[in-house]
């Protein structure tokens, strides 16, 4: 069986879909507050190799952006933020559907990773980035979910 990386389309598609949710965050009043701060001009392009090291394929963040622990500290000490969540996850979504990955299982695959994600890797240091320790593993995810 092709991993959900394959799957999703690979690097192209992971690409697509990582434009496609960062199209519809800026958009939203709510989510694209996390940016405000500003982001690096190749955003997409690290979330789009971030996602595919994470669901099987190449070890393409970690080889050229850097660590779990690194990405963990970009998202740490800015409070709870249950509701940018929730739209962060609709965006992703509405995002599946706009680069027309809407077939099933994958949809919901990919649904449950950016959801499981969202709400507890990137979400779990409110209080400050220097409480993520230096050697989180990136999390992988398969068609059966987190693999151990």
């Amino acid at each position: 069986m092709h991993s959900v990386y394959d799957a999703a389309g690979g690097d192209a598609g992971l690409q697509r879909l990582a434009a496609a949710w960062h199209d519809r965050v800026m958009a939203d009043g709510v989510v694209s507050h996390a940016f405000s701060h500003g982001y690096q001009p190749d955003h997409t392009e690290r979330l789009a190799a971030y996602w595919a090291e994470a669901l099987g394929g190449p070890p393409s963040y970690r080889q050229r952006y850097g660590d779990e622990s690194f990405v963990v500290r970009q998202h740490s000490g800015n409070g709870e933020h249950d509701e940018m969540n929730r739209r962060a996850v609709a965006c992703f979504d509405l995002a599946l559907a706009d680069v027309e990955l809407t077939d099933e299982p994958l949809c919901g695959v990919l649904h449950d990773y950016f959801a499981w994600a969202t709400t507890t890797t990137m979400s779990r240091y409110h209080e400050s980035a220097t409480d993520v320790p230096d050697d989180l593993a990136l999390p992988h995810w398969s068609w059966d979910g987190l693999q151990a």
